[in-house]
């Protein structure tokens, strides 16, 4: 029995192992386009404002601030 389950279980853990470095890279990808566009960082603020506020936070607590402000006042004078 033990000869069975072996390769099942190493099959899943390859297979969740894919899955987690998938999730990396996909996040690593969301965060740098976030990072670098503001017109991207208006669309995420508008469809998912929470992610947006995670960007926010991180880069707030790596030193970086003003960014928050520079987008609230950029997109403010667009609506206007």
């Amino acid at each position: 029995m033990a000869c069975t389950m072996e390769p099942l279980s190493k099959k899943i853990f390859k297979e969740v192992l894919i899955a987690e470095l998938l999730g990396v890279f996909r996040a690593y990808f969301l965060f740098t386009k976030i990072n670098v566009s503001q017109d991207f960082r208006h669309t995420m603020n508008k469809k998912f404002p929470f992610i947006l506020e995670v960007y926010y936070k991180s880069i707030e607590q790596s030193g970086m601030y003003g960014v928050r402000e520079q987008d609230q006042e950029k997109w403010l004078k667009n609506k206007n």
